[in-house]
């Protein structure tokens, strides 16, 4: 019961004392509460939603860097991948010039000798070894090595081929050493 109105009993709304009849007070305070909630809720909201939107960006970053983390690391392992597979055939280089001499002798024409030989190319065509630097082709400088040069070098092609060239892929690991000598010109215009 309240004390202006002794035949009502008090209602209780969040731990205060509200007389139901007093409707204008409680609609006040409530519209009071309300708009302090309200205006609270949407700097909450904003805050909130602002935090969340940092957040997802900081998140994408760091996705990016984790991607290229990955992307640069892969690369580096198929590097070194590729940088030992050029290492371990370049050793090789050495028996296949004794092999390729044997071979020119004659001495590779049958027996055990033959069959190593077959096995060993075999192994360095699978894992891509491929030599270049026949007489007659075009000189490059980037693919052979001059050591006598016969003309004036207005056509060079190769003359003798005194060690052949091994590129693996697209590297080249060793260059053709050769003689340089001219070839046919190539002719631009028909003779009429």
């Amino acid at each position: 019961m309240t004390a202006e109105n002794s035949d009502r009993d008090p209602v209780i709304t969040d731990g205060k004392v509200v007389d139901p009849f007093d409707a204008d007070d409680t609609v006040s305070a409530a519209s009071e509460e309300a708009a302090e909630a309200g205006a609270a809720e949407p700097d909450e909201l904003t805050k909130v939603t602002a935090e969340r939107d940092q957040f997802e960006t900081e998140l994408g970053y760091a996705k990016a860097e984790i991607a290229n983390i990955r992307r640069n690391a892969l690369a580096r392992i198929d590097r070194a991948v590729e940088d030992e597979r050029v290492a371990v055939v370049g050793k090789f280089l050495d028996l296949v010039d004794d092999l390729d001499r044997a071979r020119a002798h004659g001495d590779l024409e049958s027996g055990p000798m033959k069959a190593l030989s077959d096995k060993l190319s075999g192994i360095l065509d699978g894992v891509g070894l491929a030599g270049f630097g026949e007489e007659g082709d075009a000189f490059t400088p980037d693919l052979h090595e001059a050591v006598q040069m016969e003309g004036d070098g207005d056509n060079p092609v190769l003359g003798a081929v005194l060690r052949k060239g091994y590129r693996l892929g697209d590297r080249v690991l060793r260059t053709a050493m050769v003689t340089v000598t001219n070839g046919e010109p190539a002719s631009d215009v028909v003779a009429e």
